[in-house]
């Protein structure tokens, strides 16, 4: 008993620890990300230098949190690990089959309003919140 205990902890502990490891990437690649979307503008008047320093450092950041993201993906369990797949490849299904359709309709006028990547962010996101809370109810 004490040894299935201590494997628990030991479990617990590595998830924690990659859990905190990805929301410390996953922030720092929003800070990198705000100071490339607002940087320009406000902190060196449209640099271009700074701009693609800012750029490259954003890249960078966000290979680290994709790194961080595998990690912390290989980790899991095989029932959590398998909830959060599914929950990602409905996400990344839902994009492209109402990505590609938005994108074409803001090429040709047919709405009003411009498609932005912060709406297919959005929509990738909420899809798989939604898609993962699902899937962690279905296997419970």
């Amino acid at each position: 008993m004490n040894q299935s205990k201590a494997m628990d902890s030991g479990y617990e502990s590595r998830i924690r620890t990659s859990t905190i490891r990805l929301a410390q990437w996953t922030g720092a690649w929003l800070a990198a990300t705000a100071l490339m979307a607002f940087g320009p503008k406000f902190l060196w008047n449209k640099a271009l230098v700074f701009t693609l320093l800012v750029v490259g450092l954003d890249v960078a950041v966000g290979v680290g949190m994709i790194l961080a993201n595998k990690k912390y993906l290989e980790e899991l369990d095989e029932l959590q690990r398998k909830v959060h797949l599914n929950a990602l490849a409905v996400a990344v299904g839902v994009a492209l089959i109402a990505g590609i359709p938005y994108s074409m309709m803001d090429a040709y006028d047919v709405i009003p309003f411009k498609a932005h990547i912060s709406h297919w962010m959005m929509l990738m996101s909420l899809t798989y919140f939604v898609s993962y809370l699902y899937g962690a109810r279905r296997y419970r």
